[in-house]
């Protein structure tokens, strides 16, 4: 077996020719484009939180600076802006319409797919490189973060450049290139902070490997490199922390209105500890399944609310399945079990196969165990005889690359305590690599190799064990794909084992590569299907359901809609307040200040707990008139205010601004009311069952992702009837939903904060 070992030369060679046009890479990039682009003029209002945001961020430069959720800039959003910087300078060119602040992840998501081809093909083949590319694009999770205005492909885009910086530093020797790669990870930094370093071991082990320079050569330059991402990492949450908090907003999400506390706290060892909010409290997700079970917290510091806890039920196969509505990305239909991935907060249970379990694996591990038998393989594969075996290729000083951001990644989501299963697109680079370099070097090694030898067996280990995961996940949808999944693939194996050194080992290994790429194409294809740009980005084939919330509006923490009669009275009798008006958190605010761009106080931030004002100070605003009405939606808040007005204010008569016979419209832009919707309140909707669904699988109403009441009343249940064989089982549950749960409902409270000092 000759290896080609790449000197810096061949690889400058190498990479000037991948300027040329190269086809099969064009149609890859369509595809990406499509499946990222495709219906995002559905979008809505996306993630309402950041697209309020967004809409504030076009009203003035201070605002666009420091992220203001409002635009009269109270309070931000609880991430830095740099990533909403892309979308407000979209939204100003564009206008702000749901596809113009969708369009900067879309390109970052295509951008992504073109840098991951980049980056494998010159050391491992085009080949690799299409493959590598090809997986990025059909990764589900990144088609569905792709088309959303969260902020996690930028972060990957900008991490793929970063290491595509690294790479031309080693290769050209030059110290600006690598200061400008390090540079990169502290703007990803401030994209979505410490998620960003995770990557900043295999970036250092990387280059000290693979540089042909003297240790003293690389300890400064590494200095200079170090250096620069401290400049580019610190610039801005320092910046903030030192202009005055009267000249700024509230740095959301902090507990002591700093920008670093928020990297290092809430943004950094929450995540990895429990998410802790405004009051203290601890989100206990990820567990044990014990503990998961027994203690399902909630935001807010709150456990789960009785009703929500009395409506879990177990299934025949023990699989928990969430009442209707539960958080999700898959438009308010939730299922703990296999094929349709987790919801805004199952995460699965806390162990090294996590990652393989079926709440996170439809998202992002359909390709996983190919990818690590792929790494073994390679590292075998491009290991030359002729030195010692401590002695790496450059080929394996790029597999070490690659393996140096999958582990500690993967580490992080086996033991995390919070984090939402769309955060896992930070696994899809590395395993797309390693799955396009693993096709290449264990196909050789089949090739190569005898029955006789080990590394005969790995591409179809590779295949018939990524093959049994596939199908276990798509078994709970489409059971005569897992049969046919299977089938191909033995059958492929077979042959391969029979006739393994002519044209029909060849062709078998083909197919087999095209089967396991089946089902996560397809499951990538539903979003793009469903147009699907939600809160709580998912992907899978619950999506298709015809009952579904609607294009954009789902996202599984809170819709975003706007009570009409409520807005109209509010605007009719604001006069000259600063406020529209003021409420806890921003899942009610956020809707309203779509609508109208004017100025709506979420209080408390995002979970409605964010000690962001005193009472003191809401006293001044009420007494000088900037604050003339208060909407309590029943979400967590600053318990000293909201006594205070309870007890002083005066409650605007309901019928003023209560109506439950009319259609509650989207906040987005003025789009229509949801599929499926009808013309009775939120609180009376009955669920329906998913067709083609998982068994367990209800329809219903999203249930908060963050700051939800402590308390939820649930009616009675109807009877369920189960039916045999494949037909779906239906349950139908009637769960009332307190006001606030999704946006402005039609049973919270409005006050009149003008009357207490008269």
């Amino acid at each position: 077996m000759e290896i080609n070992n790449y000197s810096s030369r061949n690889i400058q060679s190498q990479s000037r020719k991948k300027f040329r046009f190269d086809w099969i890479l064009a149609v890859i990039l369509l595809l990406a484009l499509f499946l990222y682009g495709w219906q995002i003029w559905k979008a809505g209002s996306a993630n309402a939180f950041y697209t309020a945001a967004i809409k504030s961020m076009t009203e003035s430069f201070s605002n666009f600076w420091y992220g203001s959720f409002d635009p009269a800039g109270y309070i931000t959003v609880d991430k830095p802006p740099v990533a909403l910087w892309f979308m407000a300078i979209s939204a100003k060119i564009f206008g702000l319409h749901g596809w113009s602040i969708v369009l900067p992840s879309v390109l970052f998501g295509v951008g992504s797919v073109y840098l991951m081809y980049r980056l494998v093909a010159p050391y491992f083949g085009k080949n690799a490189g299409r493959l590598a590319a090809l997986a990025m694009t059909i990764t589900p999770i990144v088609v569905a973060d792709s088309r959303t205005n969260n902020m996690d492909a930028t972060l990957v885009f900008f991490l793929l450049l970063a290491l595509w910086f690294l790479e031309k530093a080693i290769v050209q020797k030059k110290v600006w290139a690598l200061i400008v790669s390090f540079s990169l990870i502290g703007i990803a930094f401030n994209v979505k902070m410490l998620q960003a370093f995770m990557i900043l071991p295999a970036m250092y082990l990387f280059y000290w490997m693979a540089a042909n320079e003297n240790w003293k050569q690389k300890v400064k330059k590494l200095i200079f490199a170090t250096v620069g991402l401290a400049v580019f990492t610190l610039a801005y949450p320092v910046s903030v922390d030192l202009t005055p908090a009267s000249q700024r907003p509230y740095v959301g999400g902090s507990e002591t209105n700093s920008e670093l506390e928020l990297a290092f706290g809430y943004n950094g060892t929450e995540r990895l500890l429990g998410q802790t909010t405004g009051t203290g409290g601890t989100f206990g997700a990820g567990m044990t399944s014990k503990s998961q079970s027994k203690s399902m917290g909630m935001p807010g510091g709150g456990k789960m609310p009785t009703g929500a806890k009395n409506a879990m039920k177990k299934g025949k196969n023990g699989k928990t399945t969430m009442p209707t509505g539960a958080p999700g990305g898959q438009k308010g239909r939730q299922n703990m079990g296999a094929g349709g991935g987790g919801g805004a907060f199952n995460i699965g249970t806390i162990g090294p196969f996590r990652l393989f379990q079926s709440s996170l694996g439809p998202q992002i591990s359909w390709l996983l165990p190919f990818a690590i038998i792929g790494l073994i393989g390679s590292l075998a594969y491009y290991h030359d005889r002729k030195k010692r075996w401590y002695s790496l290729s450059h080929e394996q000083k790029q597999l070490v690359l690659w393996t140096g951001w999958l582990v500690p990644v993967y580490g992080f989501f086996s033991v995390a305590s919070f984090f939402h299963p769309y955060y896992t697109i930070m696994l899809a680079p590395p395993i797309a690599a390693l799955f396009g370099i693993g096709v290449v070097s264990l196909t050789r090694l089949f090739k190569d190799n005898t029955r006789t030898n080990w590394k005969f067996y790995l591409f179809p280990s590779a295949i018939l064990t990524t093959a049994a995961l596939q199908a276990w996940y798509v078994y709970s949808y489409y059971p005569w794909l897992t049969w046919l999944i299977l089938g191909i693939v033995i059958v492929a194996s077979l042959l391969l084992f029979i006739f393994p050194k002519n044209n029909a080992s060849k062709i078998s290994m083909v197919v087999a590569t095209i089967t396991i790429l089946i089902a996560p194409g397809w499951w990538s294809l539903t979003p793009t299907l469903s147009a699907e740009s939600a809160m709580i980005p998912t992907a899978g084939p619950s999506l298709l359901s015809t009952s579904s919330s609607g294009p954009g509006g789902g996202g599984g923490m809170g819709s975003s809609k706007v009570n009409t009669k409520l807005l109209n009275y509010l605007e009719k009798h604001q006069g000259n307040a600063k406020y529209l008006f003021a409420t806890s958190d921003s899942t009610t605010a956020a809707p309203y200040i779509i609508k109208t761009g004017k100025a709506v106080m979420a209080m408390g931030g995002f979970n409605g707990t964010d000690p962001s004002i005193t009472l003191s100070q809401f006293k001044k605003l009420v007494k000088n008139g900037d604050l003339k009405y208060f909407y309590y939606s029943g979400r967590s808040g600053n318990t000293k205010i909201i006594n205070w007005i309870k007890k002083h204010a005066t409650k605007v008569k309901s019928s003023l601004y209560q109506d439950s016979s009319s259609k509650q419209k989207f906040g987005g832009f003025g789009t229509s009311t949801s599929k499926g919707s009808t013309n009775k309140p939120e609180s009376s909707k009955k669920s329906a069952t998913t067709p083609n669904a998982p068994k367990g699988m209800r329809n219903g109403k999203n249930m908060p992702g963050k700051g939800v009441p402590s308390k939820i009343k649930q009616s009675n249940s109807a009877k369920s009837t189960a039916k045999d064989g494949n037909k779906q089982s239906t349950k139908k549950s009637q769960t009332a939903m307190p006001t606030g749960m999704g946006g402005m409902g039609s049973s919270g409270t409005l006050y009149d904060l003008s009357t207490i000092y008269k």
